[in-house]
């Protein structure tokens, strides 16, 4: 502590001091004139040397303060031009009117007063507009976190460059887990003799250690179908813009020896934490399995989902068994439950409705209330020729309710069955989700990274035709009650027929089975047909659409309804599929405003074009030859656009040449 600091805490109480003794030897002067007089020359000599002291006090006070100042003074402008830190001041035109050298010498210049912020980097500009106060931002090779102080119109620049550096190589150094799983494996070598089926997995093991050679992936082999891969975020991003072309190399190798074995790869990635990358790894490859197999999916710990792959047609490898021990779970939640409540997805077509009426009838063969949820407002024409015979049938038609009652009636013990969708944003009426804790998902659907949260029973297979055709043979394993009537099985087999485009696609020998079944249960075709007609006005409307078509690159056909008109769902759907049968194209998109005001678009394809993944771009989903996806707040123009950019980066991403 400086000299006159401490001078500064005691003078004052020595002051005081003096008056009291001063009074004191007033007092004893009173009595003793002689004591009094010694003591007053005794005071008058401390007084003087303190109001000596005071003095200097004051004079080392002003040189300190003096002597401070300059020196505060001289390491401020010292910090302004020297220290590491680049300062900007800009005027309203967002012109530079001042800065210090160290900014300066980032551009190489001797002066750079004068010039605009939008010349530094294009960056600066939106970032002093939009009010952002803290932001990295690159310059000349270098990462500058910026510090906006509008008000003062002021930037200050530090330089991260190396902070920057050491957090990607942090980023990039992290461990990554994967899971290589071999789709068929079992299916194709049943009944192979051990030569061959030692030289399958010869030629698979050699392909899958090149290719982890070749990057740098630790692989090991834990079974006969299944592989564990272990890299990091580095070599991740290697292989992203490789678009895993792994799965291609295994599908080709293999399929010339007219083995169709294909890959599927679950990785997790994202976190330090081992287990939790495990856990992510299998779940992307459950993801993956589920979506058909033939592809990769990325699951990071912050639930984003990336996929890459998925180019061929699954094949169907459901089994009997399967569908045997399903029906039996669903059996057991049935009974377990005091009634079933039963949904399909919005605006639904045939399946869901023909599934939903399955699922009716499992209710019913194990002496449980069921009832079918359906928005009167949202049917479109063949849907409502099935209402309307439905109707003809009180018994039938009284299971069908809206959705407040579905909510106003359920129960804790209410089972809710989902059907034709695995998505919580597609589905009728989502507060039954929210309400509804014993949830079972039945869909044929790919599945996707929106999905159903913790459902008791999950049914997914993407092999299948329809949804109506997995109800058809979880049917065949219930109670036997109640016999399907005709009205019933028609109904399935129309969504089995709406799904195929009467047989022609996604058909395997497990549909025609289904098929066959509900026609032995009455199933009428006829009926069927009767159901599917379509209005003349509604053909007209399609024509219109399908008149502007233009051919996008080669075999690929898009078609636009116009901005001002409102269009049903199932019409844009037939619009490309009515595309799809013409001479030439390979793929079709349909695009036109559906009546709630969003913009619908529609893809086909004959399997050579994967439309799922395409749609998956623009947030929509479906199957490898049937998909579609909705765009809120977007022109026919802008979703068009957005389109063609998603078909771009498919075929850039593939050996597709168009």
């Amino acid at each position: 502590m400086p000299n006159f600091y401490r001078k500064r805490i005691f003078r004052y109480p020595i002051y005081t001091l003096v008056g009291i003794t001063a009074f004191l030897i007033g007092v004893i002067g009173f009595y003793q004139w002689i004591l009094g007089l010694l003591g007053f020359t005794i005071l008058g000599v401390l007084l003087y040397f303190l109001l000596r002291s005071d003095t200097l006090f004051r004079q080392d006070m002003e040189q300190y303060i003096s002597t401070l100042s300059h020196r505060v003074k001289k390491v401020g402008e010292e910090a302004l031009m020297e220290m590491p830190i680049g300062i900007i001041l800009y005027n309203e035109e967002y012109q530079i009117e001042w800065t210090n050298p160290y900014m300066t010498s980032f551009f190489g210049e001797e002066s750079i007063i004068g010039k605009s912020i939008q010349d530094l980097s294009e960056a600066l500009l939106p970032l002093i507009k939009q009010e952002v106060e803290i932001e990295v931002v690159s310059i000349h090779s270098r990462k500058l976190k910026i510090m906006n102080k509008k008000e003062e119109r002021l930037l200050y620049f530090f330089d991260v460059t190396e902070q920057a550096e050491i957090e990607k190589l942090y980023e990039d150094e992290r461990s990554v887990l994967g899971v290589i799983f071999l789709d068929n494996y079992d299916e194709v070598t049943q009944g192979m003799d051990d030569q061959r089926k030692s030289n399958i997995n010869s030629q698979v093991t050699s392909i899958l250690n090149k290719w982890a050679t070749n990057n740098g992936v630790f692989l090991k082999r834990t079974s006969s179908e299944r592989f564990f891969a272990v890299f990091n975020e580095q070599i991740l991003y290697v292989l992203e813009k490789t678009k895993f072309d792994i799965l291609d190399q295994v599908r080709e190798n293999t399929s010339k020896q007219s083995i169709p074995l294909t890959l599927s790869i679950g990785i997790g990635s994202g976190t330090p934490s081992l287990p939790e990358l495990g856990s992510l790894a299998q779940s992307g490859l459950d993801l993956a399995l589920g979506r058909g197999g033939d592809q990769v999916a990325i699951k990071q710990s912050n639930g984003k989902v990336k996929f890459y792959g998925g180019k061929t047609n699954p094949m169907e490898k459901r089994t009997r068994v399967r569908a045997r021990v399903i029906s039996h779970a669903l059996r057991e939640l049935v009974i377990e439950s005091d009634k079933i409540v039963i949904m399909g997805h919005k605006y639904p077509d045939m399946d869901a409705i023909g599934a939903s009426i399955g699922i009716l009838k499992v209710a019913q063969a194990n002496q449980r209330e069921g009832f079918i949820v359906i928005d009167k407002n949202e049917l479109d024409t063949g849907v409502q020729r099935l209402i309307s015979e439905i109707k003809l049938h009180p018994e039938l038609w009284s299971r069908f309710i809206t959705p407040e009652q579905a909510i106003e009636i359920s129960t804790e013990e209410t089972l809710l069955v989902v059907v034709d969708t695995h998505k919580p944003s597609l589905v009728i009426e989502e507060k039954l989700l929210s309400k509804l804790d014993r949830v079972v998902v039945i869909d044929h659907h790919r599945r996707g990274e929106d999905f159903i949260e913790n459902p008791l029973l999950v049914y997914m297979e993407p092999y299948a035709s329809s949804t109506a055709e997995l109800v058809t043979e979880l049917l065949e394993y219930q109670p036997k009650r109640s016999k399907l009537d005709m009205l019933e099985s028609t109904a399935l087999l129309a969504g089995i027929i709406v799904d195929t485009k009467s047989f022609t696609l996604r058909t395997g020998s497990r549909t025609f089975d289904a098929a066959s079944y509900l026609r032995a249960h009455g199933a009428d075709t006829i009926l069927v047909q009767k159901f599917l007609k379509e209005d003349i006005n509604v053909f007209v409307k399609r024509s219109k659409i399908i008149e502007k078509t233009v051919l996008y690159k080669t075999g690929l056909a898009i078609a636009k309804g116009n901005q001002d008109e409102r269009y049903d769902q199932v019409l844009i759907a037939q619009s490309a599929d009515t595309l799809l049968s013409m001479s030439g194209v390979i793929a079709s998109f349909a695009i036109a405003t559906r009546h709630d005001g969003v913009v619908g678009i529609s893809a086909r394809s004959l399997g050579d074009i994967n439309v799922q993944l395409i749609m998956e771009a623009l947030k929509g989903g479906g199957h490898l030859t049937n998909a579609a996806a909705q765009l809120s707040n977007c022109t026919i123009d802008e979703a068009e656009k957005k389109l063609q950019v998603a078909i771009d980066e498919y075929i850039e991403g593939s050996s597709i040449e168009l």
